[in-house]
């Protein structure tokens, strides 16, 4: 049997099949080729990959399914993201729809929630997301968090969507609204907010053509241009929590590896103080954290 793009499969066995995927991707340069060929198959046999590993490697997968996979493997070795062909991902232990419009959820934005959960507790407070796409970092915020709400915004009106459908699946609907427009220019003047959070475009516009096939040619471009120096992104968020922020506030954001002084610097600047960068696992700079100052609060305490 001749699989996609002349591939030939041969075995229709569970472990021919992923014993051919593997190494299909393997030669394609996929460092996760193992991973991905079990998750491949997994999908295209309508499996979880837990129930795929305990399944007897001597099971005939049916044609159809062979088919499937054969596809979807020819298509990851053309670099197109895992998330993409499987339709999901995995964030802060919930599952994200995800499409073409929107950015892959990755394991290092995870810092970002984990930032905000250590500051705040479950009081009732209003969030906004700035450039929400699949909606992961305020709808993980409000599944952690029952008694919050918020509102995410996104220049695609198809992120919008997708976010929407994420908020359903993750029965958080009620208690966020997402919209399309440009960063804040859709709300009211006066609305303002007890957390603003953001994964803003950060890389930098002449680093975009060096960056993984699986992201400059599959991942939406201007949810990563951050300008010429990647910061344009960055100083609209900062500029936005400004006018947003009521006095206590945060302000939460994901920056890139190497601008942590610098994205520091612009928080400062823009008058917020607590001024804090947080690195993730793998100790790199990942997020920038400040707070409106609260003179009622600093009074009190005085």
């Amino acid at each position: 049997m001749t699989a996609a793009r002349g591939i030939r499969f041969g075995a229709d066995t569970l472990a021919g099949l992923r014993r051919a995927g593997r190494a299909r991707l393997a030669a394609a340069g996929i460092d996760s080729a193992a991973l991905d060929a079990d998750l491949l198959l997994a999908h295209a046999m309508g499996l979880t990959r837990e129930r795929l590993l305990v399944t007897d490697p001597a099971t005939a997968v049916p044609a159809a399914a062979r088919a499937r996979y054969e596809a979807l493997i020819a298509e990851r070795a053309g670099r197109v993201p895992l998330a993409h062909l499987v339709g999901s991902r995995e964030f802060f232990g919930r599952s994200f729809l995800v499409t073409p419009d929107v950015l892959v959820p990755r394991p290092e934005t995870e810092t970002l929630v984990e930032a905000v959960l250590r500051r705040l507790d479950d009081r009732p407070l209003r969030l906004l997301d700035l450039g929400t796409g699949s909606g992961a970092i305020l709808l993980t915020l409000l599944a952690e968090r029952p008694g919050w709400e918020g509102i995410g915004i996104d220049r695609s009106p198809a992120a919008a969507a997708v976010a929407r459908r994420n908020a359903r699946r993750l029965g958080v609907a009620s208690r966020a609204r997402l919209i399309a427009g440009d960063w804040d220019a859709p709300l009211h003047p006066a609305l303002t907010f007890d957390l603003v959070v953001s994964n803003p475009p950060y890389v930098p516009r002449g680093e975009i053509a060096g960056l993984m096939p699986e992201v400059r040619c599959h991942e939406p471009v201007l949810a990563l241009d951050g300008g010429p120096d990647g910061l344009d992104g960055l100083r609209a968020v900062v500029a936005a929590a400004g006018r947003r922020l009521r006095p206590g506030g945060w302000l939460a954001a994901e920056i890139g590896a190497d601008q942590g002084a610098r994205a520091a610097a612009l928080v400062l600047e823009a008058g917020l103080r607590e001024v804090l960068v947080e690195a993730d696992l793998a100790g790199r700079a990942r997020v920038v954290v400040g707070r409106r100052p609260d003179p009622g609060r600093a009074l009190m305490n005085s």
